[in-house]
């Protein structure tokens, strides 16, 4: 188990040869491997680790560009990296606890795709390891942590990475150029799809079962409230103890369009309205310049990865990897800004749906060049953050004002519960 006493100071972290005490009950101390400070060489391959080794991580250890390579894996499920390790006839180590890995002073950098819940503790511990981080979305599990991440990623200098691919697409940039540079005039109104939020957990438990050989059935939970192991639990999406439905899920990738496209990626709205009652309900969202997103569109009849923009000068459809507008011209003169043919090349796998190759290397530049990269923490928080504000007016029933400079509800405590959850013991934040 985590130790809930884990306060380190910039200091301690930044010692080149003092080990680093990281939350980790007898745990092997860490060492901030040289390499990690910035000085990994432009022909240096990037060593890196892996940590979730599930179904969206092994196809980013399959998408990894050569100019980083596989150390080591790291899953709470040790079959399920086994086998990824068989499968790749690699002999690489594998671990069962992530912090063992973060130890390793032979890795740069690390990938994060485990699930929501899951997420964000290892990030913050890898930032204090001194290692760079690819984060797949969503990002965070409420908005609260989202921010202690950002922070950290800041305190300690690292390059994070959010897997919201689509900001490494041509055909989205050019888009969402245009809808932020007044190519389509004023916004009169942007329309979404209406994704649905998690459901609460079973009223009635569901019967003890057994836990399957290679499991931590503790480490899996993080900071989730303990209960006995049911392989329902497992299918974590679906609850709102471990995650936001689809409106964290496809929404992660939808609502940060609609943030790039507005100009709003480090900020957000700041009035959230339920427009229909449930947690499944329709919502508009106010930005301080008057823009009302309404996320109204059934899904399958929209566009699941981005939104329709509505202006003076017509109606842009943004969708992943391609658009479509009426007055088709609009669309016609964006195609003259990207090499449509070369495009079609990079997305035309039979995994084009879930392509991240460009993206992570856009991580893999800026981890050499200390840039921020494209999808930035900042960027991934804010935008699943509007993610969350949709559930919480959900779950409150009634218009919300939000401030977004203080990332809280204006005058309104029992909103401001919602920004914040209970974590286990032993899985605390740490204190920066």
């Amino acid at each position: 188990m985590l130790n809930s006493q884990s306060t380190t100071t910039r200091r301690t972290f930044l010692g080149t040869t003092a080990s680093l005490a990281i939350a980790a009950t007898g745990g092997a101390p860490l060492f901030l491997p040289k390499q990690s400070l910035g000085q990994v060489g432009p022909n240096d391959q990037i060593r890196v680790g892996a940590i979730g080794v599930g179904g969206r991580a092994s196809l980013l250890l399959q998408q990894l560009p050569e100019s980083a390579k596989i150390v080591a894996l790291c899953d709470c499920n040790l079959p399920r990296a086994e086998a990824f390790k068989a499968k790749a006839k690699e002999s690489w180590p594998v671990y069962q606890d992530y912090r063992q890995l973060l130890d390793r002073k032979d890795i740069d950098a690390v990938i994060v795709a485990t699930g929501e819940f899951q997420r964000v503790l290892p990030c913050i511990h890898a930032c204090q390891a001194g290692k760079d981080v690819y984060a797949e979305k969503p990002l965070t599990l409420y908005v609260n942590e989202g921010r202690a991440l950002v922070n950290a990623v800041r305190k300690y200098d690292r390059v994070l990475q959010v897997g919201s691919q689509q900001r490494s697409m041509a055909m989205n940039r050019v888009a969402c150029e245009l809808v932020r540079n007044g190519g389509l005039g004023k916004i009169l109104q942007v329309q979404a799809i209406n994704y649905g939020g998690a459901e609460a957990s079973p009223s009635n438990p569901f019967p003890d079962a057994k836990v399957p050989a290679g499991l931590d059935w503790n480490l899996w939970l993080n900071q989730a409230a303990s209960r006995p192991f049911h392989p329902d639990w497992m299918g974590w999406m679906r609850w709102k103890d471990f995650a936001g439905g689809e409106m964290t899920n496809w929404g992660a990738h939808g609502v940060d369009q609609i943030q790039w496209a507005l100009g709003m990626d480090d900020t957000g709205p700041v009035e959230i309205k339920p427009l229909s009652p449930g947690p499944n309900g329709q919502v508009m969202m106010r930005y301080a310049n008057g823009v009302e997103v309404h996320y109204v569109l059934e899904s399958g009849r929209g566009p699941m990865g981005g939104a329709v923009f509505i202006g003076e000068k017509g109606k842009l459809e943004i969708n992943r990897n391609k658009f479509s507008s009426n007055p088709p011209e609009i669309a016609e003169q964006l195609r003259k800004q990207v090499d449509v043919v070369e495009e079609e090349r990079k997305w035309s796998d039979s995994l084009a749906l879930w392509q991240a190759r460009w993206h992570m290397q856009d991580w893999l530049d800026c981890i050499r060049s200390r840039k921020r990269p494209v999808a930035d923490v900042e960027i991934g928080h804010r935008s699943v953050s509007v993610c969350h504000l949709a559930n919480i007016a959900r779950a409150a029933g009634r218009s919300l004002r939000w401030n977004p400079e203080k990332e809280q509800f204006v005058n309104d405590e029992k909103a401001n519960g919602y920004l914040d959850r209970p974590r286990r013991s032993g899985f605390e934040l740490p204190t920066l």
